[in-house]
């Protein structure tokens, strides 16, 4: 899971904008925003570079049992 939805909506950010930064196509960037895929550990740094935040606030945190 991650929360590249909430960061953009914090930021005020369109997905169609971060998906033409990456250069990768808008359903792709949605199904990362959806959480139906996951970007690879690359592309997460990069979107977070992108959006001038640290890749660990990208993520949520999962309470280890």
């Amino acid at each position: 899971m991650n929360r590249i939805k909430e960061v953009l909506e914090e930021k005020g950010i369109k997905q169609k904008w971060l998906a033409e930064q990456l250069g990768k196509s808008y359903n792709m960037v949605n199904s990362y925003v959806q959480n139906r895929r996951q970007p690879s550990i690359e592309c997460l740094y990069e979107i977070a570079e992108i959006l001038n935040i640290e890749a660990k606030e990208l993520l949520i945190e999962r309470e280890i049992k």
